[in-house]
């Protein structure tokens, strides 16, 4: 028994020791900025009902040294695909649809796509598929939908999603419904437009009248203001030697970003800030609830954030499956590793982080404009940020 406690005190020993040698969450995001990978960040840690970590470090623009703020704005890209995902499961929950609907139920459009069974250069050929595309395929990245628009250029907003959503369906399936995991803008894009069908409302003014404007989340938006621009972080990608960044693009966005000509892609579109991103995190961590407000129901966000794709390979990082717009931490490992198994989120193309951890209660955000990682999911920015709050979070 001696020996039993003995050892358990030595680990704990251990650990505490191991903590100490990690950075804490401002030191480890500057010390990237300070080795010239990144140009700053917002990060938020969010544990058992507070807030125990909000750092802004290094520079909103490198060239005017405007400094990161706590309210600086991000393009969030992929982290607006929960958010769709969301929209549509409250739409459900009012027996509007179901997630197990043909998509061609709401979009006649989809009847009669076909398969690609067969390409070469001379000829392709096309069979029925087994069963047609469902709108929990979309959800899922299983559907087999096209990767982009065959009308798509570089930017991806000049197409309305009415327009768009046209272009997936008269293209044919890659691949049979529900056979495989492949990651689908084109999919999500379609959800987006399921949404302004079936609730006869536009997309983004769903999203405003059923999120945002009740959660506060006053600075989330497709389409951010002149005023709302000025607290842009920059993007940013490495120089040619690699030795240091260099300005680029959102290149799926047509400037200027505030016009409102510009599609709302459910797949990408968003721009928001820590704190905003926070409120709706934390109403998803409460079951569905803020401030006594019910959202969505509790059967809903457990289809959401429990694994649908089974043992299909899913995410962009080991141990991963697939909720319902929310990835989802089967086993972790790597960078999950500090992470409980069921901890759901999202990241986005430019490195941004959001993820909800429902065993531990904590939220992790994390902000960067940080173009031309390997992976954004595996990123050492990611790395770094969780590694520090894991740190945070076990001091005593």
């Amino acid at each position: 028994m001696k020996f039993i406690r003995l050892t358990a005190c030595l680990l704990f020993l251990l650990s505490l020791s191991l903590h100490a040698e990690v950075k804490s969450i401002r030191e480890s995001m500057e010390a990237l900025v300070k080795e010239g990978s990144l140009s700053g960040s917002v990060t938020l840690l969010y544990h058992e009902g507070k807030i125990v970590s909000a750092e802004a470090v290094g520079f909103q623009d490198l060239e005017t040294k405007t400094p990161m703020a706590k309210d600086s704005l991000f393009w969030i890209a992929s982290m607006t695909k929960p958010i769709t995902a969301l929209a549509v499961m409250m739409i459900q929950d009012e027996g509007m649809l179901s997630i197990d609907d043909p998509v061609m139920k709401h979009l006649p459009e989809f009847n009669g796509q076909m398969l690609i069974k067969d390409k070469t250069a001379e000829q392709t050929v096309l069979v029925k598929p087994a069963r047609p595309i469902t709108i929990k395929d979309l959800l899922t990245h299983t559907s087999g939908l096209v990767s982009n628009s065959p009308l798509d250029g570089d930017a991806l907003d000049v197409l309305n999603l009415k327009e768009a959503v046209i272009t997936y369906a008269t293209s044919p399936l890659q691949f049979e419904p529900g056979s495989k995991w492949s990651y689908c803008n084109p999919g999500i894009n379609t959800l987006g437009r399921i949404v302004e069908v079936v609730s006869g409302e536009e997309y983004a003014k769903f999203l405003e009248k059923r999120l945002f404007k009740p959660l506060g989340m006053r600075e989330t938006t497709f389409w951010p203001s002149k005023k709302e621009l000025s607290r842009l972080a920059s993007s940013y990608k490495p120089t040619a030697d690699g030795k240091g960044l260099e300005p680029t693009t959102i290149r799926y966005l047509t400037p200027p970003f505030s016009n409102k000509k510009r599609a709302p892609l459910a797949a990408g579109g968003l721009f928001s800030t820590a704190d905003d991103l926070l409120k709706l995190y934390v109403m998803v961590l409460n079951g569905g609830e803020a401030d006594g407000k019910r959202y969505i129901s509790e059967k809903s966000l457990q289809l959401m954030t429990a694994n649908q794709t089974g043992d299909l390979k899913a995410g962009f990082t080991d141990g991963m499956g697939m909720g319902l717009g929310f990835q989802v931490v089967r086993e972790p490992v790597g960078i999950t590793a500090t992470l409980s198994p069921g901890t759901f989120g999202h990241g986005g193309a430019h490195g941004t982080q959001g993820w909800i951890d429902p065993v531990k209660k904590t939220i992790y955000i994390m902000l960067i404009q940080r173009a031309g990682l390997k992976n954004g999911d595996a990123s050492p920015m990611r790395q770094a940020f969780q590694d520090a709050a894991a740190a945070t979070i076990a001091k005593p």
